[in-house]
């Protein structure tokens, strides 16, 4: 990645030399032939890389051809690298665990440790992190180490579309580790297309020499036909969530016609709203005097006679304001659509509607009686 330095920036200098001293193919003592210079930002301040390039002095050796450099570069960054591990690690951690933004990030680089990075540059570094940290998931040595303790595999596969018309992203997981093997987006949901990602999970679970004892999903033809054809004898069952969405389908659909209803017997919202608001403006007190006028008001003259804001006490203003407060809860009932096959929203906004009525009512009994405290 190309980086323009300004001019009077200072750079602590590190010299690195070839490890080896001797050629590999002929045994005589390397020469150095040139110099390459790595520019970086780290926490540290400005890095200036010299890494003296080496080979083979002899001119009928192999190995002539072939310049080494130091390996002792890698462990500071990477080649073409503007950031050093240190804060290449600080993008990561920042982005993925605490969800930093990117204009966050590149703002606390900037000015909290003097590191100006575009944000194309970011984003860049942030999916090369992206790539590394999934390699690493996928390696061999790792993966055998975490299931070590695992005496057999549960999988799942399912698929995600975001939009329709997109392509829908196949996501196999390991339910007893918790963690996600892979996925692909596929164009087609056929039953090769989705045979050759479980045929793909037969090759993990074999590579880790772990039996797999169940899968669980939805069961789409054509999950059902790969998972038989690749892992035959091995129960596949039908995922709890969908299972339970699809028995609860008749009474989500009667639970929306539900909220359909409920929406429209309240009406009026916003009216009721504006002439709450209109209280409150006429409630309020007069603008100030101009300061000319209040030049000739005496020192000892009372507060309304020098047009000095008084707070507005009066009933309707109070009134005004609970009656805001009341619509402002109702547009938030009516707007909340959250909630599953155990708590439908319809049955939820029901019992907020009803828990709404009932304050309203305590408020009218109370007025009944002379109180002048809401609820």
């Amino acid at each position: 990645m190309g980086y323009r330095w300004p001019a009077d920036t200072v750079f602590t200098r590190q010299v690195l030399t070839v490890e080896d001293r001797d050629c590999s193919v002929c045994g005589r003592r390397l020469h150095v032939c040139d110099h390459r210079l790595h520019h970086l930002f780290t926490f540290g301040g400005p890095v200036e890389i010299v890494c003296k390039l080496a080979h083979c002095p002899a001119a009928d050796c192999p190995a002539r051809a072939s310049t080494l450099s130091p390996l002792a570069e890698t462990q500071r960054t990477l080649p073409r690298w503007v950031i050093g591990w240190d804060v290449f690690c600080w993008l990561g951690h920042r982005r993925f665990a605490r969800h930093w933004s990117v204009p966050q990030l590149r703002a606390e680089l900037r000015d909290g440790y003097a590191i100006a990075l575009s944000e194309d540059a970011v984003a860049d570094y942030l999916r090369l992190y992206q790539t590394m940290v999934a390699a690493r998931h996928q390696d061999a040595a790792l993966l055998a180490e975490t299931y070590r303790a695992i005496p057999d595999l549960v999988l799942t596969i399912d698929g995600l579309q975001p939009e329709k018309g997109h392509e829908t992203l196949y996501v196999v997981h390991a339910l007893r580790s918790k963690r996600v093997w892979f996925a692909e987006a596929l164009l087609s949901s056929g039953a090769e297309e989705v045979r050759r990602l479980v045929a793909q999970a037969k090759q993990w679970a074999e590579q880790l020499g772990k039996p797999v004892a169940l899968w669980m999903s939805d069961k789409q033809d054509a999950f059902r036909k790969a998972v038989a054809a690749e892992f035959p004898g091995v129960p596949h069952r039908y995922c709890q969530n969908h299972f339970l969405r699809d028995v609860a389908a008749e009474v989500l659909e009667a639970d929306s016609h539900a909220k359909v209803q409920m929406r429209s017997k309240v009406r009026g919202l916003r009216a009721v709203e504006r002439q709450a608001l209109a209280d409150v403006r006429a409630a309020a007190p007069p603008a100030p005097a101009a300061p000319a006028a209040a030049a000739h008001v005496p020192a000892t003259a009372p507060a309304a006679a020098t047009g000095a804001a008084v707070p507005a006490t009066a009933p309707a203003a109070v009134t005004a304001a609970v009656v805001l407060d009341y619509c402002a809860a109702v547009r938030g009932i009516l707007n909340d659509d959250q909630g599953g096959p155990l708590q439908p929203p319809g049955l939820r906004m029901a019992e907020a509607l009803t828990e709404v009525r009932a304050s309203l009512q305590r408020n009218l009994d109370a007025k009944k009686g002379g109180a002048r405290t809401s609820n």
